[in-house]
């Protein structure tokens, strides 16, 4: 029988068992040393899956310049997600007045300025500008781990602000990019299930706001450009999304100018793995204490 879990007592039990540290802040917590063990286990499992594949690996910072998102048309569809970076530019004297705002319980938004940086809203977003040009015949394909951001804040543990994802990001022909997503998408379900967890995959869409954006989440399904693998963690009804699979079409490709060995615009596509969320999944689903995990997902995760 579907049903509903109890959010908030898997939230207490995860606390008490210092797998994550609460902050105070929705959507925002610390990671004690198994959770992060977990995530770190699971982060070195797909490379040793993926790794024949010969992903060139890349390092990004958890921020990027305000630019990219500009030029992706990313305020068009998810104003409500991004996080800007502002900061403190003024004179001595503006210091102080700032100071005694913060000192006296006053709002001080309006003595910091827009900087030309925004927190990362998606792990791929860095890789697209560094691509501009004539790609290698045969196209390109890069793994990265990044800090990701979204403002969704929540009571629901899942759904976090700041979290990770470990992307593998496919450029090329639109037909290599597809068999690449598909194929990934079918290992991504037999990885999971291989762990114990109950995963399913579905065609899914974005969360663009607005009434606009229910016409843009309509056409993605239908063009069936996402999937995503979802797993019980929260809900039986409605399971959580642990696993990402996207084709942007020519999105990236024209806007960063990266064309294909022949000069035709690149296609890409991405597959992102949520490293809190599957770990989250796997307490869920094997108890708290991964000593006592199955054998079979403990022999995957901590091979001798």
């Amino acid at each position: 029988m579907s049903k509903e879990f109890d959010s908030q007592t898997f939230f207490d039990e995860l606390v008490a068992h210092q797998l994550v540290l609460p902050s105070g802040v929705r959507g925002v917590f610390g990671r004690g040393p198994v959770f992060e063990d977990v995530v770190e286990r699971f982060n070195a499992l797909v490379s040793r899956i993926a790794a024949t594949d010969g992903a060139e690996p890349r390092t990004f910072p958890p921020v990027i310049e305000r630019s990219i998102i500009e030029r992706v048309h990313y305020m068009d569809s998810f104003p409500h997600l991004c996080g800007a970076v502002y900061s403190f530019s003024g004179t001595e004297r503006q210091a102080k007045e700032l100071s005694a705002d913060v000192n006296d319980g006053k709002p001080w938004d309006r003595h910091l300025s827009m900087t030309d940086l925004v927190l990362t809203p998606a792990a791929c977003y860095p890789v697209y500008p560094t691509l501009s040009g004539a790609l290698q015949p045969g196209g390109r394909l890069i793994t990265t781990m990044n800090w990701v951001f979204r403002r969704e804040p929540s009571l629901e543990p899942t759904r976090l602000q700041s979290f990770r994802m470990r992307e593998y990001i496919r450029i090329g022909s639109a037909e290599d990019v597809m068999a690449w997503r598909d194929m990934w998408l079918e290992r991504g379900m037999k990885l999971l299930r291989g762990l114990g967890l109950d995963a399913n995959s579905d065609v899914a869409s974005d969360p663009f706001f607005g009434r606009g954006g229910k016409v843009l989440a309509g056409s993605q399904r239908e063009q069936k450009l996402k999937f995503e693998i979802l797993v019980p963690v929260i809900s039986d009804i409605q399971p959580t999304a642990v696993c990402s699979f996207n084709f942007h079409q020519e999105h990236f490709g024209s806007t960063f100018d990266i064309r294909q060995a022949d000069g035709s615009t690149a296609n890409t596509a991405c597959i992102g793995f949520g490293l809190e969320r599957v770990a989250m999944a796997l307490f869920k689903s094997h108890g708290f204490v991964p000593a006592q995990w199955p054998t079979a997902v403990r022999e995957q995760l901590w091979p001798r």
